[in-house]
C-alpha cells in the first residue's frame, strides 16, 4: 500500500503512474476540488485508474505503508509539524524540490527534524508531471540513506517506465533537486532577455559549477550532482517551458510578473540558498543575482550585466 499526500501536478503523477501498474494507491488533498468527474484539476484529461483511492480524509492514509510526501517545499514543515505524530516511524519519501526558507533545510532535513523515528528519503530528478501521468519513460533518483529501506523504496516505486536509481546521499539529491530551480528561473531571464542559446548554454554550465560549489560546501557528495538529481534535472528545466521555474524566469526576462497562481520553488530556494551561500562564504554569483531580481533589488538588464561583467578567470 502506497500514500501519497498532496493531490498537486506531481503528486497525482505518481499517484496515476504507480496505480497504473496495479498497485494500490491512496491519494490525499486537502480540497475536494482537486479531485472532479474522475479526474484530477492539476492534470486535466487524466483519467484516475481503479487502483487508485482519492481521500480527502488524512485519516484514511493511516493504513498505508509507505508514505510519498508531495507536498510544496515551503509547506512540508508546517503540515510535518501538525501531521507527524501519526507519520512518525514510517518510510516517508520526500518529493519536493526545494529549501525552506526559514530554516533552510532540505526536505530531506525537514523530515528528520519533524518526524525523528521516520526513515527519511527523497524521490527526485529530471521527470514532468505531465510526462510521468502518460506513461512515457522517465529515470528519477531515490536517494535513502538506509540501505536496506531504500533497496525496499526502490522495488515498490519502480515501475516498468519509471526508472528508479538508488543512492545514499540524500543532501547531495535534495540539493541538486533544489538548486537547479534558481539556475531555471536564471536560464528563462536570459532566453526572456532575448540573449540566445548560447548565453543560456554558459548559464547552465557555470550554473552548474555554483550548485555543486554550494552543494558540497553544505555537504553533498559532487558525483551526486552529476547524475539525475543534479546534472539531469538541471538541463531538463533549463530548456523546457514545462518548466514552472523557466517559464517565471522568461517572464522577468520579458519585463512581466510571473503568473502568481502557480508554485514556483525556485523563488523561495533562491533567497534560502543565497542566505546560505553568505553564511557560508561560498560564490554563488547566479544564485545571488536570481535573488536580488526577485526581490526587485536588480532589474533585469543590470541583472544579466552583471554576470556578464564578472572578472575573467580559468575554468
Amino acid at each position: 500500500m502506497i500514500a501519497v499526500l498532496g493531490a498537486g501536478a506531481f503528486g497525482t503523477a505518481l499517484a496515476v503512474a504507480l496505480a497504473r501498474d496495479a498497485r494500490e494507491v491512496t491519494l490525499w488533498a486537502r480540497d475536494p476540488a482537486a479531485f472532479a468527474a474522475g479526474g484530477s484539476r492539476r492534470l486535466p484529461g487524466v483519467p484516475l485508474p481503479p487502483g487508485l483511492r482519492p481521500v480527502t480524509d488524512l485519516a484514511a492514509t493511516s493504513g498505508d505503508g509507505t508514505v510519498l510526501l508531495a507536498l510544496p517545499a515551503q509547506a512540508l514543515a508546517g503540515f510535518l509539524t501538525a501531521e507527524g505524530r501519526r507519520l512518525d516511524g514510517r518510510a516517508l519519501v520526500a518529493c519536493c524540490k526545494g529549501l525552506d526558507l526559514d530554516s533552510g533545510h532540505g526536505p530531506v532535513a525537514t523530515i528528520a527534524a519533524a518526524c525523528p523515528r521516520a526513515t527519511p528519503a527523497i524521490l527526485t530528478g529530471p521527470g514532468f508531471a505531465a510526462d510521468i501521468a502518460r506513461g512515457l519513460p522517465t529515470a528519477l533518483t531515490l536517494a535513502c540513506a538506509d540501505t536496506e529501506t531504500g533497496a525496499a523504496l526502490q522495488r515498490a516505486l519502480s515501475t516498468p517506465v519509471l526508472r528508479l536509481y538508488l543512492g545514499a546521499d540524500t543532501r547531495g539529491a535534495e540539493l541538486g533537486g533544489a538548486l537547479k530551480n534558481v539556475i531555471a528561473i536564471a536560464a528563462g531571464v536570459v532566453i526572456g532577455a532575448g540573449l540566445g542559446e548560447s548565453a543560456r548554454a554558459a548559464l547552465i554550465t557555470r550554473g552548474y559549477a555554483e550548485m555543486v560549489r554550494l552543494a558540497v560546501a553544505l555537504g553533498a557528495q559532487a558525483e551526486t550532482l552529476a547524475g539525475l538529481s543534479g546534472f539531469g534535472d538541471l538541463v531538463l528545466t533549463c530548456t523546457s517551458a514545462q518548466s514552472r521555474n523557466f517559464r517565471a524566469g522568461l517572464a522577468l526576462g520579458q519585463g512581466t510578473a510571473p503568473d502568481a497562481s502557480l508554485t514556483v520553488e525556485g523563488v523561495a530556494t533562491a533567497r534560502a540558498a543565497a542566505r546560505l551561500a553568505a553564511r557560508f562564504g561560498i560564490e554563488a554569483p547566479v544564485t545571488a543575482t536570481v535573488a536580488d531580481l526577485l526581490d526587485g533589488r536588480l532589474p533585469p538588464d543590470r541583472a544579466v550585466a552583471g554576470l556578464m561583467a564578472r572578472p575573467l578567470k580559468r575554468e
